[in-house]
């Protein structure tokens, strides 16, 4: 089944083009990236005269002001901002940009499609390491870092999903990731939940993940492979396979595509270890253990 196209009327037309034109050459100008996302929230949330009024000394209730500052990424917390392996100097941007694209989430005009869906994706140019041409972010689309996130042409992100770059994702090209999905990139150790391994997950071109599913570190989705409803690849799956179940295991291989795929008997083969990422902690990181747990087995 084909889509429709859908256009705006002339006025909305010229005036989302000239809005989304302005803020992207703000953000690739010499401006700093704190002091755009914060412009840029306050207009779209309509508290310019409060904002003002604020910044002139004029009175403002402790809630006005807690939301005021709120605008300004630099006085905001991401949980990404704890994890201690993460490359501080890419992040500093990265979490700006995360929040403009996070707090537009939360305006009216997020739920104006054809609005919203170009400037999330002008927000993609700034914030992942490479974005393709026309891709479709959908609304409530969150990443942990987003600057090691790399995604090819006409990929389509739908409601809700997670896209986890603690470690390294790379989506290629046409790829559909449907509602609620989670795609992760690193794993926790089964004993010491603070010890974190990174991996790098890859979902080849053509591969549709659908609804409810999960992608676990490392994995690699093959070429044109289908990920069904409610599933858990903890495993490749091989090009043109259909993987189904939790844990996922490839039930069938596309119709059609039976010349070209590797045999369903030779799927289901654990190679997450191969896309394991290395890093060091900085020698001077202050540590601390939220949880304080004893790890310890009993007979030790």
């Amino acid at each position: 089944m084909t889509k429709r196209h859908v256009s705006l009327p002339p006025l909305a037309e010229e005036g989302l083009r000239a809005f989304i034109a302005e803020v992207d050459e703000r953000l690739s100008g010499d401006e700093d990236t704190c002091d755009v996302v914060e412009d840029v929230l306050v207009d779209l949330h309509g508290d310019r005269e409060a904002y003002e009024r604020w910044q002139s000394g004029g009175d403002v209730t402790p809630a006005e002001r807690v939301r005021l500052q709120g605008y300004d990424p630099c006085n905001t917390t991401l949980e990404s901002e704890y994890y201690a392996e993460k490359d501080e100097e890419a992040f500093e941007r990265s979490k700006h940009l995360q929040w403009l694209w996070r707090q537009f989430d939360a305006t009216p005009m997020a739920d104006n499609i054809e609005f919203a869906l170009r400037f999330r994706r002008m927000l993609a140019d700034h914030l992942f390491e490479d974005c393709g041409d026309d891709c479709r972010f959908f609304k409530g689309i969150t990443f942990t870092y987003g600057h090691n996130i790399t995604v090819g042409d006409n990929v389509v992100v739908h409601d809700d999903v997670h896209l986890d770059d603690r470690g390294k994702l790379t989506i290629g090209d046409r790829v559909s990731i449907s509602d609620d999905a989670h795609v992760y990139s690193h794993d926790h150790d089964v004993v010491d939940q603070t010890e974190v391994d990174l991996y790098h997950t890859i979902v080849e071109d053509d591969v549709r993940v659908t609804y409810d599913s999960m992608v676990r570190a490392g994995v690699r989705l093959g070429e044109n492979s289908v990920l069904a409803a409610k599933s858990i690849a903890q495993r490749d799956v091989p090009a043109h396979h259909v993987a189904a179940g939790q844990p996922a295991k490839s039930i069938t291989v596309k119709p059609g595509w039976e010349p070209v795929a590797e045999s369903t008997a030779d799927a289901n083969v654990d190679r997450r270890e191969q896309r394991r990422i290395e890093y060091d902690l900085p020698e001077d990181l202050e540590q601390f253990d939220e949880f304080g747990r004893d790890r310890s087995p009993p007979d030790a």
